[in-house]
Protein backbone atom coordinates (compact mmCIF):
# COMPACT_ATOMS: atom_id res chain seq x y z
CA UNK A 1 0.00 0.00 0.00
CA UNK A 2 2.20 2.70 -0.82
CA UNK A 3 2.06 6.36 -1.11
CA UNK A 4 0.72 7.33 1.89
CA UNK A 5 3.73 9.60 2.72
CA UNK A 6 3.53 11.10 -0.58
CA UNK A 7 0.27 11.61 -1.05
CA UNK A 8 0.18 14.34 2.25
CA UNK A 9 3.74 15.80 1.21
CA UNK A 10 1.67 16.36 -2.17
CA UNK A 11 -0.92 18.29 0.38
CA UNK A 12 1.64 20.01 2.23
CA UNK A 13 0.06 17.99 4.91
CA UNK A 14 2.22 15.30 7.90
CA UNK A 15 3.14 12.43 6.58
CA UNK A 16 0.93 10.86 9.69
CA UNK A 17 -1.81 12.30 7.36
CA UNK A 18 -1.39 10.27 4.84
CA UNK A 19 -1.15 7.22 7.16
CA UNK A 20 -4.53 7.78 8.27
CA UNK A 21 -5.80 8.10 4.95
CA UNK A 22 -4.34 5.18 4.08
CA UNK A 23 -6.29 2.95 6.52
CA UNK A 24 -9.65 4.94 5.36
CA UNK A 25 -8.73 3.57 2.06
CA UNK A 26 -7.89 0.05 3.23
CA UNK A 27 -11.19 -0.45 4.97
CA UNK A 28 -13.00 0.83 1.61
CA UNK A 29 -11.36 -1.90 -0.26
CA UNK A 30 -11.32 -4.40 1.90
CA UNK A 31 -15.59 -3.98 1.96
CA UNK A 32 -15.24 -4.36 -1.77
CA UNK A 33 -13.22 -7.02 -1.68
CA UNK A 34 -16.30 -9.10 0.02
CA UNK A 35 -18.54 -7.75 -2.16
CA UNK A 36 -16.21 -9.50 -5.53
CA UNK A 37 -16.43 -12.73 -3.03
CA UNK A 38 -12.84 -12.50 -2.71
CA UNK A 39 -11.81 -14.63 0.70
CA UNK A 40 -7.94 -13.72 1.13
CA UNK A 41 -6.32 -10.46 1.23
CA UNK A 42 -2.96 -9.41 2.38
CA UNK A 43 -2.11 -6.20 3.09
CA UNK A 44 1.39 -4.78 3.29
CA UNK A 45 1.30 -2.71 6.81
CA UNK A 46 4.82 -2.45 7.80
CA UNK A 47 7.84 -4.29 6.56
CA UNK A 48 11.26 -5.32 8.34
CA UNK A 49 12.69 -2.55 6.50
CA UNK A 50 10.53 -0.21 7.72
CA UNK A 51 12.23 0.20 10.92
CA UNK A 52 14.95 1.99 8.77
CA UNK A 53 12.60 5.18 9.06
CA UNK A 54 13.06 8.03 11.52
CA UNK A 55 12.12 7.16 14.96
CA UNK A 56 9.24 9.80 14.87
CA UNK A 57 7.61 7.92 11.93
CA UNK A 58 7.71 4.44 13.17
CA UNK A 59 6.44 5.48 16.59
CA UNK A 60 3.65 7.29 15.06
CA UNK A 61 3.27 4.10 13.14
CA UNK A 62 3.44 1.80 16.51
CA UNK A 63 0.34 3.76 18.08
CA UNK A 64 -1.54 4.07 14.53
CA UNK A 65 -1.28 0.24 14.72
CA UNK A 66 -2.67 -0.28 18.21
CA UNK A 67 -5.65 2.63 17.77
CA UNK A 68 -6.66 0.87 14.78
CA UNK A 69 -7.04 -2.32 16.47
CA UNK A 70 -9.23 -1.02 19.18
CA UNK A 71 -11.02 1.31 16.98
CA UNK A 72 -11.44 -0.96 14.19
CA UNK A 73 -12.90 -3.76 16.18
CA UNK A 74 -16.85 -3.06 15.64
CA UNK A 75 -15.59 -3.04 11.79
CA UNK A 76 -14.16 -6.18 11.55
CA UNK A 77 -17.03 -7.81 13.12
CA UNK A 78 -19.59 -5.64 11.31
CA UNK A 79 -18.22 -7.06 8.45
CA UNK A 80 -17.58 -10.25 9.23
CA UNK A 81 -14.17 -9.93 8.51
CA UNK A 82 -11.32 -12.76 10.08
CA UNK A 83 -7.99 -11.00 11.03
CA UNK A 84 -5.01 -13.25 10.70
CA UNK A 85 -1.07 -11.88 10.76
CA UNK A 86 1.87 -12.63 8.76
CA UNK A 87 5.34 -11.23 10.44
CA UNK A 88 7.85 -11.55 13.56
CA UNK A 89 5.01 -11.26 15.76
CA UNK A 90 8.25 -11.02 18.82
CA UNK A 91 9.83 -8.01 17.02
CA UNK A 92 6.55 -5.72 17.88
CA UNK A 93 6.77 -3.85 20.53
CA UNK A 94 4.61 -5.64 23.36
CA UNK A 95 1.32 -3.56 23.24
CA UNK A 96 1.14 -3.61 19.55
CA UNK A 97 1.14 -7.24 19.92
CA UNK A 98 -1.15 -7.57 22.63
CA UNK A 99 -3.86 -6.00 20.07
CA UNK A 100 -3.29 -7.52 17.11
CA UNK A 101 -3.95 -11.02 19.02
CA UNK A 102 -6.92 -10.33 20.77
CA UNK A 103 -8.10 -8.93 16.93
CA UNK A 104 -7.13 -12.12 15.82
CA UNK A 105 -8.77 -14.34 18.87
CA UNK A 106 -12.05 -11.92 18.40
CA UNK A 107 -12.20 -12.25 15.02
CA UNK A 108 -11.59 -16.19 14.54
CA UNK A 109 -14.86 -17.22 14.00
CA UNK A 110 -15.61 -14.49 10.76
CA UNK A 111 -16.29 -15.53 8.11
CA UNK A 112 -16.52 -13.46 4.94
CA UNK A 113 -12.91 -12.27 4.18
CA UNK A 114 -10.14 -13.35 5.94
CA UNK A 115 -7.54 -10.25 6.14
CA UNK A 116 -3.92 -11.01 6.51
CA UNK A 117 -2.33 -8.15 8.10
CA UNK A 118 1.50 -8.56 7.22
CA UNK A 119 3.40 -5.81 9.93
CA UNK A 120 7.04 -6.05 10.49
CA UNK A 121 7.15 -8.73 7.69
CA UNK A 122 9.71 -9.80 5.37
CA UNK A 123 9.80 -12.46 2.73
CA UNK A 124 13.30 -12.95 3.06
CA UNK A 125 12.98 -12.68 7.13
CA UNK A 126 9.94 -15.22 7.09
CA UNK A 127 12.07 -18.05 5.10
CA UNK A 128 14.87 -17.64 7.45
CA UNK A 129 12.78 -17.65 10.57
CA UNK A 130 10.59 -20.90 8.97
CA UNK A 131 14.40 -22.82 8.88
CA UNK A 132 15.37 -21.73 11.93
CA UNK A 133 11.88 -23.50 13.32
CA UNK A 134 12.24 -26.32 11.37
CA UNK A 135 15.83 -26.61 12.94
CA UNK A 136 14.74 -26.58 16.12
CA UNK A 137 11.94 -29.39 16.24
CA UNK A 138 12.80 -32.18 17.78
CA UNK A 139 9.98 -34.13 16.43
CA UNK A 140 10.61 -33.19 12.89
CA UNK A 141 10.14 -36.69 10.92
CA UNK A 142 13.51 -36.14 8.28
CA UNK A 143 16.89 -34.08 7.75
CA UNK A 144 16.47 -33.29 4.53
CA UNK A 145 14.17 -30.15 4.07
CA UNK A 146 12.33 -29.85 1.19
CA UNK A 147 9.56 -27.12 -0.67
CA UNK A 148 6.65 -29.13 1.19
CA UNK A 149 8.13 -29.56 4.52
CA UNK A 150 9.42 -25.64 4.41
CA UNK A 151 5.92 -24.18 3.64
CA UNK A 152 4.99 -25.80 7.01
CA UNK A 153 7.02 -23.62 8.93
CA UNK A 154 6.27 -20.30 7.22
CA UNK A 155 3.78 -17.79 9.22
CA UNK A 156 0.32 -19.16 7.80
CA UNK A 157 1.41 -22.46 5.93
CA UNK A 158 -2.67 -23.01 5.78
CA UNK A 159 -3.08 -19.36 3.94
CA UNK A 160 -3.20 -19.81 0.07
CA UNK A 161 -0.65 -18.28 -2.14
CA UNK A 162 -1.80 -14.92 -3.93
CA UNK A 163 -3.15 -15.04 -7.44
CA UNK A 164 -2.71 -11.21 -8.22
CA UNK A 165 -0.46 -8.94 -5.86
CA UNK A 166 -1.60 -4.73 -6.60
CA UNK A 167 1.40 -2.31 -5.97
CA UNK A 168 0.07 1.32 -5.63
CA UNK A 169 2.48 4.43 -6.91
CA UNK A 170 3.76 3.46 -9.62
CA UNK A 171 6.65 1.19 -8.39
CA UNK A 172 7.22 -1.86 -9.97
CA UNK A 173 9.30 -4.48 -7.20
CA UNK A 174 8.49 -7.09 -5.04
CA UNK A 175 9.50 -5.17 -1.83
CA UNK A 176 10.36 -8.42 -0.32
CA UNK A 177 6.76 -8.91 0.28
CA UNK A 178 5.55 -12.97 -0.07
CA UNK A 179 8.41 -14.16 -1.38
CA UNK A 180 8.10 -17.77 -1.39
CA UNK A 181 4.27 -17.75 -2.01
CA UNK A 182 4.13 -15.44 -4.91
CA UNK A 183 6.53 -17.60 -7.11
CA UNK A 184 3.43 -17.59 -9.95
CA UNK A 185 1.54 -14.77 -8.59
CA UNK A 186 0.42 -11.99 -11.52
CA UNK A 187 1.30 -8.38 -10.77
CA UNK A 188 -0.86 -5.52 -11.36
CA UNK A 189 0.70 -1.91 -10.91
CA UNK A 190 -1.30 1.06 -9.98
CA UNK A 191 0.28 5.12 -10.67
CA UNK A 192 -2.55 5.77 -8.03
CA UNK A 193 -1.06 6.82 -4.53
CA UNK A 194 -2.57 4.27 -2.08
CA UNK A 195 -4.70 6.87 -0.37
CA UNK A 196 -6.10 7.53 -4.03
CA UNK A 197 -6.77 3.68 -4.47
CA UNK A 198 -10.75 3.23 -5.18
CA UNK A 199 -13.18 0.47 -5.43
CA UNK A 200 -12.85 0.98 -9.36
CA UNK A 201 -9.40 0.53 -9.27
CA UNK A 202 -9.90 -2.83 -7.38
CA UNK A 203 -12.31 -3.97 -9.87
CA UNK A 204 -9.59 -3.06 -12.97
CA UNK A 205 -7.09 -4.77 -11.36
CA UNK A 206 -9.52 -7.82 -10.99
CA UNK A 207 -10.79 -7.84 -14.79
CA UNK A 208 -7.04 -7.36 -15.67
CA UNK A 209 -6.07 -10.51 -13.89
CA UNK A 210 -8.85 -12.25 -15.51
CA UNK A 211 -7.23 -11.91 -18.95
CA UNK A 212 -3.68 -13.24 -17.37
CA UNK A 213 -3.19 -17.03 -19.57
CA UNK A 214 -1.42 -18.49 -16.12
CA UNK A 215 0.65 -21.57 -17.12
CA UNK A 216 2.69 -21.70 -13.95
CA UNK A 217 6.00 -22.56 -16.47
CA UNK A 218 3.67 -25.18 -18.43
CA UNK A 219 2.18 -25.02 -21.91
CA UNK A 220 -1.42 -23.98 -21.38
Amino acid sequence: MDGNGRWATKRKLPRSAGHKQGITTAKKIIKEAISLQIPWLTLYVFSTENWNRTQKEVGFLMKLLISHMKNEASFYSENDIRVKHTGNMPGLPLDVQQEINKSILNTKKNKAITVNLAINYGGQNEIVRGVNKWVADKNRSTNIITEDILRLYLDNYDMPDPDLIIRSAGDQRSSNFLLWQSAYSEYFYSEKLWPDFTESDLRKAIESFKQRNRKYGGLK
